[in-house]
């Protein structure tokens, strides 16, 4: 099957081609760029006034599935990815059973294969069951085609047992994300401490539960010559850590969250779980120094950490509610709006944290926009203003808090494989 796109501004991060062109892809692979192509084609998208990018690559996402299809399932998580951009997300490996075997790691690559409109990778723990005692079979999943291995939800407390998963990630060629956070610096808080935390009478949680763990993460990752990839980093001494061990030559990546560029602490007017995330929204001090570690390239990634939940557990308390927000269907365009506007970034740089930047650090072969790459690719038009409306979204679960936001810029069709699996409904050409 042939499919033509037309009169698009194709941004390719690797080579820094940023030119209005027409894209011919046939067999799931762009097989020509360039101005008039002229080749009829099976289906045709008229792409006059967007962007053209590679598909995005999120490299934190939350499927829920296996145990907890009640707040999200693969398909249907495939569904939000496909409709926000994505062609590629990592699932997190916090499920029940936990991803620790490579045998669970087969159970999401097989469902997704045959349910989801995106390619989805299973990550797999650092330690058996997440209880930081055994380190898991990181081997056996290598193997089973994990790109990476987290612990994600918590940190492994145990700096012996991190330190020899580590180890076994450098000899398996494949990074550690880190999830920040030091268990007994997080007591019983649940959102950032300061001024609001008070007014709202609620629990704290310290920037140096982030950054003591960053600090340990990067000695060790220094130590043992591992790759490490930092998760949603909020904190601005984190962005100075950050940037100084990169400085000493330590392997190591960064991502942030749209949400932790986008909100801050001030924003939450009232006990409402939609605001309640891990990292949680932090001092405007903070989300200045995070949009400035995006725009020095301190932090490498753009990643939603889309975490799904029920409206009955959301509705409750921050004090019992869980932590996390949906982000794959809002991340795109808050980017947009936040960061290209705002000129933090440039739309090329948007496409390499997005995707490029995402794809170098797990040796995927995606992120580019050249003859013979594979066509996973997202149309994005920046004219475009609307009302983010939860009850849009594809995915199961409605946990935002940019609910009736106002942004511009939108995803307006993904192809996997030069497969269209999303388009909106005010796309031009044949669809």
């Amino acid at each position: 099957m042939k499919v033509l796109i037309k009169n698009g501004r194709a941004l390719d991060p690797a080579s820094k081609f940023d030119e209005v062109s027409d894209i011919l892809i046939e067999d799931g692979k762009i097989v020509k760029i360039g101005k008039a192509i002229k080749e009829q084609a099976d289906q045709t998208i008229q792409a006059e006034g967007c962007l053209v990018m590679p598909g995005f690559i999120d490299l934190h996402t939350h499927l829920r599935d296996p145990g907890f299809e009640e707040k999200e399932t693969i398909e249907s998580g495939a569904k939000a990815a496909a409709r926000g951009g994505f062609t590629t997300i990592l699932a997190m490996p916090n499920t029940s059973p936990v991803v620790d075997n490579a045998d669970v790691v087969n159970y999401v690559h097989q469902k997704a294969k045959n349910l989801a409109a995106v390619n989805v990778l299973a990550i797999g723990a650092v330690t058996k069951g997440q209880e930081g005692r055994e380190l898991a079979d990181i081997k056996g999943m290598v193997k089973a085609g994990i790109p990476a291995v987290s612990e994600d939800g918590k940190s492994v407390m145990d700096v012996s047992l991190y330190y020899q998963a580590m180890q076994a990630a450098k000899e398996e060629k494949i990074p550690v994300f880190a999830h920040c956070e030091d268990k007994s610096l997080m007591k019983s808080g649940v959102i950032n401490a300061g001024a609001r935390a008070k007014e709202l009478h609620l629990d704290g949680i310290l920037n140096a539960v982030e950054d003591t763990i960053i600090a340990r993460d990067l000695v060790l990752a220094e130590s043992v010559g591992a790759k490490l990839h930092l998760c949603h980093c909020s904190t601005k001494n984190g962005v100075v850590m950050i940037e100084e061990a990169k400085k000493h030559g330590v392997d190591v990546t960064a991502e942030a969250c749209p949400h932790h560029f986008t909100l801050s602490d001030e924003d939450i007017v009232e006990d409402d779980a939609n605001y309640k995330m891990n990292p949680p929204l932090r001092s405007k001090e903070d989300v200045k120094a995070i949009k400035e570690g995006l725009k020095q390239g301190v932090i490498d990634v753009i990643a939603t950490d889309h975490a799904p939940h029920t409206a009955i557990e959301k509705g409750m308390s921050m004090k019992k509610a869980p932590f996390g927000i949906v982000g794959l269907e809002t991340a795109a365009s808050l980017t947009y709006t936040e960061l290209v506007l705002e000129k933090y970034l440039t739309p090329l740089q948007m496409a390499e944290k997005l995707s490029y930047n995402p794809a170098k650090i797990i040796g995927l072969d995606r992120g580019e926009i050249k003859e013979g790459a594979v066509a996973d690719l997202v149309i994005f038009d920046p004219r475009k203003k609307y009302t983010i409306l939860k009850e849009e979204f594809a995915g199961k679960a409605k946990n935002t808090p940019f609910h009736n936001r106002e942004v511009t810029g939108k995803v307006m069709a993904t192809l996997v494989s030069g497969k269209l699996v999303y388009h909106d409904k005010d796309l031009g050409g044949a669809v």
